[in-house]
């Protein structure tokens, strides 16, 4: 016999694609006898990219470059495709594909009304478990609860004076001093609090939360406490080192 025969006992191979428009990779079964042009026809439907628009290169099994696939009309298997190996379809269009692009979803939104005649939801499931907010008893104690404490708090800021000299303490955090610059509630959050301003720049702010002013200090002096966090009572300002008197 003349010329070296090969002879493929497998006629189908497993390979593994991946491509520059997703970080996904997947799995597919060619035959080898397909041609390349045929090849990109099945990998347009797979990757979401064009035929006409693709460079096929192939990968080894440990992702080791071999060789671009550039022939149309060659047999894939006329190439070193083994399985386990890896094709990368890069995409020349320059356009993003709609395969992969989310916006062009449509979203499906289901009416409250129609969700609360389900049965089978997490909504009807707390229901009958009578978990979280559907918990009467549960959500009754809470704002029982939350009432008490907004009670004492406001109960704390009827007795701190403006001027007053006070300490702060305020869990998580180191005890500071201050003055009493404000007292009430304020249009940043619910509640009662007290404006402070602190004897060293421990603050957050010079007295004006989101645009509105409700006393002066220094940046970084003023902030606003809890009234159950100020102590009122006879606390001098530190000394902190000066060398003259």
């Amino acid at each position: 016999m003349s010329g070296e025969v090969i002879v493929v006992t497998n006629p189908l191979v497993n390979v593994r694609i991946t491509s520059s428009l997703s970080s996904f990779e997947n799995r597919r079964r060619f035959n080898r006898g397909i041609t390349i042009a045929e090849l990109k026809g099945l990998l347009e439907m797979n990757v979401g990219v064009p035929a006409s628009c693709m460079d096929l290169e192939i990968f080894s099994t440990t992702d080791v470059f071999l060789q671009k696939i550039d022939n149309d009309e060659a047999l894939f298997g006329s190439y070193p495709v083994d399985d386990e190996c890896r094709i990368h379809v890069t995409d020349r269009s320059g356009k993003t594909s709609e395969l992969f692009d989310s916006s062009k979803v449509e979203k499906f939104e289901l009416p409250d009304d129609a969700y609360e005649k389900r049965t089978e939801s997490v909504r009807s499931f707390l229901k009958k478990q009578q978990l979280g907010r559907y918990n009467e008893e549960e959500v009754a104690r809470k704002k029982a609860e939350l009432a008490n404490q907004e009670q004492e708090q406001k109960a704390a800021a009827e007795a701190i004076s403006v001027g007053s000299r006070c300490k702060v303490e305020v869990p998580g955090q180191p005890t500071k001093l201050g003055t009493v610059m404000y007292v009430g509630t304020t249009e940043f959050k619910p509640g009662h609090w007290v404006g402070v301003k602190y004897d060293e720049p421990l603050g957050k702010h010079n007295g004006t939360v989101q645009g509105k002013q409700y006393f002066e200090c220094q940046e970084k002096y003023g902030a606003f406490v809890k009234p159950l966090s100020v102590t009122v009572g006879d606390f001098p300002e530190e000394d902190y080192g000066l060398d003259e008197i």
